[in-house]
């Protein structure tokens, strides 16, 4: 028996497969999309046939260094926690911390949707968690467990899912709240939302290069993503014109 079976994990069409900007150097790990938490086994695999690539779906911020008139939706940054998890707010290049979620597994799923809905973003920059030598950690395969399951229901609306290094961003965090004056107690309850926002800042200052793309296995899914999500009035007046 597989260890997919001792687990009760399917492995069907939503398995990912994680793509980085340079696949010599980072090699693609197959996670079961529905792995649960507490599990942080991964398997190596070797590449079948994928319909795109990530050169093909680069992230908002790499379009828009490559086209400054690019237009397109906004950006939700999340800091992923065992019980807490933090979201910030991309819209161009204005970022701000946005709230703490205290919600897991499908719940937490749902509610990212539906805030990405409401914020009109179309891609979640997830944290991965890393060590201070670039090595990553069991809880790395955690993080990379959720974005796959998630990055699949994503795409049943056209939203992308990248992975951006996060390593130390709580620090960061909690420097820049000492900075800006705030009390402990508000340190405490925001700090997550922080943290979510220096993995966006990260991931802009970094012009998206250094993303992984979680691209789901399914064939449909992915034909999704390649068309993208339905175009919104608000970034394409003109062709909502009479």
């Amino acid at each position: 028996m597989g260890w997919q079976q001792q687990l009760g994990v399917g492995v069907g069409p939503l398995q990912p497969h994680f793509l980085s900007p340079n696949p010599t150097t980072h090699k693609p790990v197959n996670t079961p999309a529905s792995l649960p938490l507490s599990s942080t086994k991964t398997l190596n695999y070797i590449p079948t046939l994928r319909a795109i690539s990530l050169q093909q779906l680069p992230p908002n911020a790499l379009r828009r260094k490559r086209d400054p008139n690019w237009r397109g939706g906004f950006s939700l940054g999340v800091d992923l926690g065992m019980s807490r998890t933090g979201l910030a707010l991309s819209k161009g290049f204005s970022i701000r911390p946005l709230t703490v979620l205290e919600l897991r597994g499908q719940k937490l799923e749902l509610q990212l949707l539906q805030i990405a809905q409401q914020e009109e973003a179309d891609e979640f920059i997830i944290g991965l968690p890393k060590s201070s030598d670039g090595k990553e950690t069991p809880q790395s395969n955690k993080v990379r467990s959720v974005a796959g399951r998630f990055a699949a229901r994503a795409a049943e609306r056209g939203w992308r899912v990248y992975l951006q290094d996060e390593h130390g961003t709580t620090t960061e965090a909690t420097d820049r709240m000492i900075c800006m004056g705030l009390s402990r107690s508000t340190r405490q309850s925001k700090t997550d939302a922080y943290a979510a926002m220096m993995v966006l800042e990260r991931y802009f200052s970094l012009a998206g290069q250094e993303t992984e793309l979680v691209l789901p296995k399914n064939l449909d899914l992915q034909e999704k993503l390649k068309t993208g999500p339905p175009r919104d009035i608000d970034f394409f007046p003109e062709e909502f014109e009479c």
